[in-house]
């Protein structure tokens, strides 16, 4: 991995249309890591809480960075815009694979069957894939809790952070997030004890990895000022996060340990926050993982439903065909629909200063 880095400063924050190739090969290794557990859950338990954690500290961070951008220059949020962008961002790429869902289990019959239709569609386009004792249909889609977990955040914070943001209480907005997401985890912990798994999807798993992707957004320059000074030093620095991530990643999942929820996520996001900081700095990180952030929203999408498809067999061959699979559908997603809406996207802000930034769709 080839970590070239700048000095830090603070213009390097994505502002117009642009995108940050270091951010995009952090997309490349959470989707990565979140493909290797659908391949093999045994074999590769713990990439998935990884690689989701990092998709969420990055979601946080840059979303915080485009709500503050609107209120320092305009004093507010323009919703119209924002949840405008966050439409055309995120529903067109999952309506395609809903699509291929249809057929796939409707007509064709594999999996769910047609009898789920309906209930699978209603949950991923409502983003209620997450909440207990609602139906959420087929296991295909059993990983759109992640999409639900985001959206639902993002019907709060905004207005929280509007309101905050007038009376200078911002930090004290992200703190009692944080201490709120673990007390709520841990109460949810208690009311599912012994069977701990069962918290898994819900948001109050994982909202601390939001809150800390914001709190860092907000505590950008204080946050940079902690780094080490030397290039070399941040070079060993992102290396040994990146390893450690790798290292854990081929560890059995521990979804059933209350640890996972009160210590390893919050560990994991404040790794992958420092790993944001020096990512940003990158100058020519791995092709191979920009190319992969690129689509990583698309891939996200498509991987876990054609390893269902495929009869989850968790065998080298079944996941490299998986990983083939996935990765054609999703470069077909961003040529055939994401690049086009985002054509379109950018001829509806045209008229607007100020363009919502590109680098700041949720998972993708």
């Amino acid at each position: 991995m080839t970590l070239q880095t700048r000095p830090a400063d603070v213009r390097a924050v994505p502002s117009t249309g642009t995108r940050l190739p270091g951010l995009d090969a952090l997309r490349g290794l959470a989707i990565a890591l979140v493909m290797l557990t659908h391949a093999h859950s045994e074999r590769f338990g713990s990439g998935g809480m990884i690689g989701v954690t990092l998709f969420f500290v990055l979601s946080g961070f840059l979303i915080t960075g485009l709500l503050t951008r609107d209120l320092e220059r305009f004093g507010r949020v323009r919703w119209g815009r924002f949840y405008g962008s966050r439409a055309l961002r995120l529903i067109p790429p999952l309506v395609l694979v809903l699509a291929a869902y249809a057929v796939v289990e409707g007509v064709i019959g594999l999996r769910g069957g047609p009898s789920m239709l309906g209930l699978t569609i209603a949950a991923a386009l409502t983003y209620t894939s997450n909440l207990p004792l609602i139906p959420h249909g087929s296991g295909s889609f059993f990983h759109l809790w992640t999409l639900a977990t985001e959206e639902q955040f993002y019907l709060v914070w905004p207005v929280v952070l509007a309101v905050v943001w007038r009376r200078g209480r911002t930090r004290l907005a992200v703190g009692a997030g944080v201490v709120g997401s673990l007390a709520l985890c841990l109460l949810s912990i208690g009311y599912e004890w012994p069977d701990t798994a069962r918290v898994y999807a819900l948001p109050t798993s994982w909202s601390i990895a939001l809150f800390l992707g914001c709190g860092l957004r907000l505590g950008l320059d204080r946050a940079r000022r902690v780094l080490p000074g030397s290039t070399s030093a941040r070079r060993i620095l992102a290396g040994g996060i990146v390893l450690v991530f790798l290292t854990v990643t081929a560890t059995p999942g521990i979804s059933g340990s209350p640890w996972m929820y009160l210590v390893a996520i919050p560990a994991v996001a404040v790794a992958s926050g420092v790993l944001i900081l020096l990512a940003m700095e990158w100058r020519r990180p791995p092709r191979v993982l920009v190319a992969l952030g690129t689509v990583s929203y698309a891939a996200y999408l498509w991987n876990l439903p054609i390893q269902q498809w495929l009869g989850d067999p968790m065998t080298l061959g079944g996941g490299l065909l998986g990983a083939a699979l996935t990765l054609a559908a999703a470069t077909a997603s961003w040529w055939l629909v994401e690049r086009p809406v985002a054509a379109l996207r950018r001829r509806w802000q045209s008229g607007q200063t100020a363009p919502i930034d590109r680098e700041a769709a949720p998972t993708g």
